[in-house]
């Protein structure tokens, strides 16, 4: 059988530009297509979106309030720990406040909020040789703080 993989997170949003800027300017993904004031669309290493932005039902709106049902994150997984810290780096310099982070054992992860309230994850993986596994081999994630001045440390001057 063959599995599937996540392909892209569609999200409503209030400001279109305020989004764009978070996810591009931040975040660091490619804007790879806009239709005006309307939709955005974008990805990461070429390929066509990761991420779909759209004001259709949603243009001035408020966040959802605390206590109601919605998307709790969509994360974001980076290439390796140098990329994770860059990023950490730009969210920092930009004054966002982190909800917090994480070493999962089998990944690193930061956890903060977008501009319309919408849970983000930016996470990098362990190599799988490298994941905790119990005796019988069975995965053993952890939650454990993640030194994150130890992570900017790596981030490219």
């Amino acid at each position: 059988m063959t599995h599937a993989t996540i392909g892209h997170v569609h999200l409503k949003v209030a400001d279109l530009d305020r989004a764009i800027s978070f996810y591009r300017d931040i975040l660091g993904f490619d804007l790879t297509q806009r239709y005006g004031d309307q939709a955005a669309f974008l990805g990461a290493g070429g390929y066509h979106h990761h991420i779909g932005l759209n004001t259709w039902e949603s243009a001035g709106g408020t966040p959802a309030p605390a206590g109601h049902t919605g998307l709790y994150h969509a994360a974001f997984l980076y290439p390796d720990r140098a990329a994770l810290a860059t990023v950490l780096k730009r969210i920092i310099q930009a004054g966002i406040a982190l909800d917090g982070a994480a070493d999962h054992g089998v990944s690193e992860a930061i956890y903060l909020r977008d501009p319309d309230n919408n849970g983000v994850e930016l996470y990098r993986d362990r190599p799988q040789s490298d994941w905790p596994r119990g005796a019988d081999g069975t995965l053993m994630m952890s939650n454990r703080p993640l030194d994150l001045d130890a992570l900017l440390a790596e981030a490219p001057a």
